[in-house]
Parts: C-alpha cells; sequence; structure tokens
C-alpha cells in the first residue's frame, strides 16, 4: 500500500476537509454570541490556508501527486458545504429563493462540469489546456468574499454586509460562467479525440 506524503503541505490541505464539519456544526447551531464571526473565521480560515500550502509546497519543494489531487478537491468541498448551508439559511430571507439557489446551482454545477473536464483531458493527455487561469483564480476570489459577507450576515454600524455579499455573489456567478466558457473553449478540439 502506497502511504500519503504526510507533507506539511498536505497536512494544512487534510486540516481544510476536517475543518468542513466544525464549521457545518457552527453554522446550524441554534444562534449564539458572535455566532456570525466564528463561521467567517472558520471559512476564511480554509481560504487562507489554501493558499498557505501552495507557498509552502512551492517554498519547500514539497509538491505531491497527492497534493495536487487533494488540494481542488478541498477547496470545492468548502465552497460547496457554504453554498448548501446558505441555500438552507439564505442571508436575510425567511426561506429559500431563487435569489441564491440559482448562483449555488451555477458555481456546485461548474464546479462538477470541470472536475469532469479535467478527469477527461487528462485521460486524452491533454490536461495542460484546462490549467487553473488568471479568471478561474479571480472567480475563487470573488466567489470566497461573497460567501463570507453572506455568512457575517450583521450590520456593521451603516454597513450592510448581506447585500455586499449578494451582489458579490452574483458576480462570481457571471466569473463562473465565463471561466467555465474559457476552459471549454481551450479543451473543444479535444472532444473529437476517440476513447
Amino acid at each position: 500500500m502506497i502511504g500519503i506524503p504526510l507533507t506539511i503541505p498536505n497536512m494544512i490541505t487534510i486540516f481544510r476537509i476536517v475543518i468542513i464539519p466544525v464549521f457545518v456544526l457552527a453554522f446550524i447551531m441554534p444562534d449564539y454570541h458572535y455566532k456570525p464571526l466564528v463561521l467567517v473565521s472558520l471559512f476564511f480560515l480554509a481560504g487562507f490556508s489554501d493558499w498557505v500550502d501552495g507557498f509552502l509546497a512551492r517554498k519547500l519543494k514539497q509538491s505531491s501527486a497527492f497534493g495536487a489531487f487533494l488540494d481542488p478537491v478541498a477547496d470545492k468541498l468548502m465552497v460547496t458545504t457554504a453554498m448548501i448551508l446558505l441555500v438552507m439559511s439564505p442571508p436575510g430571507i425567511e426561506r429559500p429563493s431563487l435569489l441564491i439557489v440559482f448562483p449555488a446551482i451555477v458555481i456546485i454545477g461548474r464546479e462538477i462540469a470541470i472536475s469532469a473536464l479535467r478527469e477527461w483531458m487528462a485521460k486524452v493527455g491533454a490536461q495542460t489546456k484546462v490549467k487553473v487561469s488568471f479568471i478561474g483564480k479571480v472567480k475563487t476570489a470573488s466567489q470566497l468574499l461573497a460567501i463570507g459577507f453572506l455568512l457575517y450576515d450583521q450590520p456593521i454600524g451603516t454597513f450592510d454586509p448581506t447585500i455586499v455579499g449578494y451582489v458579490l455573489l452574483y458576480i462570481a456567478t457571471i466569473l463562473t460562467l465565463w471561466s467555465m466558457v474559457v476552459y471549454l473553449r481551450a479543451s473543444w478540439s479535444s472532444f473529437s479525440v476517440k476513447k
């Protein structure tokens, strides 16, 4: 049996997955003092750890196939979990509505589609065509900011993070669709390759 390379970057990635059930528990618990702050802190801790593990993997020269596989999985799990929870209990809305359901479907659907696309491209030996692009990084940053504002869902003086969160969520949704089109165009010629 091949052992998992327990490098520092990989352990940070595993931590990002382990923190997800803690995040879910913190979300579904009845309202408590500091709940918004706890949710946002956990979510951004996961997001920050994504940057840290990538930085350390390059700095310490500890990149591995396991890390390359697990890192995007951890990211998608956290974002998907947060989106599902927000659909269950949308900020400022009594019950789920298209205001948040539509972006959630687009964001989660895109992640599934691009994961399948990357798997296919690897199968035909053209995985370099679907490397993470600049627009993909901007999309991820806008998603994280949007979800963070929506999780906080408490006014800060005259500032309403919920409204900003919804605006950023729709910007993230547009960027999500745009990045998917970019990846599909880059890989379109490979669809004629036989299995």
